[in-house]
């Protein structure tokens, strides 16, 4: 059989309709059948749990197709800085039984990433002052070292698995980010995270080329061990589209299907958003997402609840750094750099995020809009991180829905979801390309 590149992309999509399990799997076979994977050793690489997407339809129909032909068919999990997953966390990921598990899938090694690690990372090179200048639009010129997960040295093939969403960081995710941060180290992880903060949420998320983008994709250019991407477009519980092909060219199919299916435009802000985190939010440190898609349409001196009476922790990972540093807006950290630089950048863009875009003149900060959390976070720590407060138990939230006439918008299920205004003020715009 003829082998195909990788650069050829296979697969469809609409915002029109949802593609059947038979259709995903005849995109499957053709991007991975033609190819010559006989003996090779073969690394699937998945989000963890804080991304909606049929990854078990995805991993058996791969497992079915190349795991009898591959001398390894192994699954590692991309967690940037997120906690590990147990190996019941990741059965249901897979969406396996703990039976097949033993069973149907036992020659499948399951691999948490470790970025906190550092006998467990690879050296891939350095990004140099003059690059990371013209990459970041002269925003930075430092060195950035490049450093990823050893074990992918082991494998002939990465296949990356997994969805596109707008993102707050980078644009839309997906693509190379499974990479980076997803299986990489915490030096490019901290640096591309500040840029983004720098460049702030509202001029980032939505927009598909971004300095981050390319800082992302560069780094993942220094990876010798050829990639293959399936790119999700999830959609009302199934897929709208899938893509296969390198993870430049099928990311960018995919996210243009996501600038259609995951962005709502609003014709005017609310004063009030009732922002509701799912289940797969277990901390704020990923629950921060619903600001992070809602800030763009939360008029100015409005309110943004993050209603989530299951979170009970800031972070799991990072929640003593935040507590020492709190939420505050980039132009605070900016105006006093000297007191912040030695935290991880990740963690200072984080809190941006969060608290999202503001000012910091004569000492004074003045956030565009205030955030509260109505969580399992106590009052004492939402005012010791500089968060607003509510009793999530005593929140109707029937009170906040069908109220968008009177400027209160209720989101049952934010985070994935971009929301933004018809007309964007200047500072929610866009970088240019």
């Amino acid at each position: 059989m003829r082998r195909t590149t990788i650069g050829e992309v296979i697969g469809n999509g609409s915002e029109q309709g949802l593609l059947g399990s038979a259709r995903v799997r005849e995109l499957v076979e053709q991007a991975l059948l033609p190819l010559d994977l006989e003996d090779k050793r073969v690394l699937l690489i998945v989000p963890d749990a804080t991304r909606t997407a049929p990854v078990g339809l995805l991993f058996r129909a791969i497992h079915d197709l190349i795991g009898s032909r591959t001398q390894a068919l192994d699954v590692m999990i991309a967690l940037g800085t997120h906690a590990p997953m147990s190996e019941e966390a990741i059965n249901q990921r897979l969406e396996i039984s703990p039976e097949e598990r033993e069973t149907e899938f036992r020659r499948v090694r399951m691999l948490n990433h470790s970025w906190d690690v550092p006998s467990s990372l690879a050296h891939l090179g350095t990004l140099s002052g003059d690059e990371v200048s013209a990459l970041s639009g002269g925003l930075f010129r430092m060195e950035v070292d490049v450093t990823i997960n050893r074990a992918v040295f082991d494998y002939d093939l990465l296949i990356i698995v997994g969805p596109v969403f707008p993102h707050e960081v980078v644009g839309f995710s997906g693509g190379n980010k499974y990479l980076f941060p997803g299986i990489g180290g915490p030096e490019l992880l901290n640096f591309f995270h500040w840029l983004g903060a720098v460049i702030t949420n509202p001029n980032i998320i939505g927009h598909k080329n971004t300095p981050v983008r390319r800082v992302v994709d560069r780094a993942a250019a220094m990876v010798p061990v050829p990639k293959l991407a399936f790119c999700m477009v999830v959609h009302e519980g199934g897929l709208a589209g899938l893509y296969a092909g390198t993870p430049e060219a099928a990311w960018s199919q995919a996210a243009d299907l996501s600038a259609q299916v995951h962005v709502v435009t609003k014709p005017k802000p609310f004063h009030t958003v009732l922002s509701c985190a799912p289940a797969m939010y277990d901390d704020l440190w990923v629950g921060g997402k619903c600001m992070y898609k809602l800030e763009p349409v939360v008029a100015d001196g409005g309110e943004l609840i993050i209603y989530a009476p299951h979170i009970r922790e800031v972070s799991t990972v990072h929640g003593a750094l935040i507590e020492q540093i709190g939420y505050h807006t980039r132009d605070y950290f900016v105006a006093q750099w000297d007191r912040f630089k030695d935290f991880p950048w990740g963690v200072v863009a984080h809190s941006t995020h969060v608290r999202g875009v503001g000012s910091y003149e004569d000492g004074v900060e003045r956030p565009r809009v205030q955030v509260t959390l109505a969580t399992g976070i106590s009052e004492e720590v939402c005012r010791k991180i500089n968060l607003g407060y509510r009793n999530p138990d005593i929140i109707d939230v029937t009170a906040y829905q069908n109220r968008e006439d009177e400027g209160v918008l209720y989101v049952p299920k934010a985070g994935e979801i971009l929301y933004r205004l018809a007309d964007p003020p200047a500072w929610a715009r866009g970088v240019s390309p």
